[in-house]
């Protein structure tokens, strides 16, 4: 795991108790150390601070989609109330934020969260429904259905959690990047799009009146 974060005491901090929770931490303090060790080694996420000297966080992680990788996961660290930063970054690929200051045990989370939807199946069936991940590809009965990017990440997430009712909250923060700041009701719109274009078999996705949606 690389750790990229200026401050010698955040740092030095979740450096040990990274380690002592069984990760190998790579430390980089400066952008231009950041990008030196981005091709050397072969990190299986990062932590990117977004207030780096020298190169900020935002160019590293522009670095990382164009150049590295866009499916090494990403965590960026933000201060808090920087709504724009967290905008910025989310749009720009990162995966996650958490805003400083944060406890660990928050940031264990996500981390194990990142790093258990890496392990996920790239190819998710159901019913007549065959979705490749890594093609962004949709298939129903074995017809290609044309997604939007939006569309494409609810329809994932749903047949990652099938079974499970997902809140709109919870769908905002994970397709959207967005939570206490995000409109709940673009969810329910993008599901009536999902649903049209799902044809016959939209009425797979079910609403759960007061909670969200589930594939069932």
């Amino acid at each position: 795991m690389l750790l990229i974060e200026d401050d010698p005491h955040i740092s030095r901090f979740l450096k040990l108790e990274l380690e002592h929770s069984g990760y190998e931490i790579i430390l980089a303090v400066t952008g231009d150390q950041a990008m030196d060790l981005l091709e050397a080694e072969e990190p299986d996420l990062i932590i990117l601070d977004v207030m780096l000297p020298v190169i900020d966080g935002f160019s590293i992680l522009r670095f990382i989609r164009e150049e590295v990788s866009e499916e090494l996961p990403v965590i960026m660290l933000t201060a808090r109330g920087e709504v724009n930063d967290r905008v910025r970054g989310l749009k720009g690929g990162a995966d996650d934020y958490v805003v400083k200051p944060f406890h660990i045990e928050e940031l264990l989370a996500r981390i194990e969260a990142l790093l258990r939807r890496q392990k996920k199946p790239r190819k998710l069936n159901y019913n007549a429904l065959e979705m490749d991940v890594d093609k962004r590809e949709l298939l129903i009965s074995g017809k290609s259905v044309d997604l939007s990017k939006t569309e494409f990440d609810l329809l994932r997430v749903l047949l990652e959690n099938k079974g499970i009712v997902m809140s709109k909250n919870k769908l905002l923060e994970i397709v959207w990047g967005v939570e206490d700041w995000g409109n709940p009701n673009v969810v329910e719109v993008y599901v009536n799009y999902l649903r049209k274009k799902l044809g016959k078999h939209g009425n797979l996705i079910h609403t759960v009146r007061g909670v969200g949606y589930v594939i069932k």
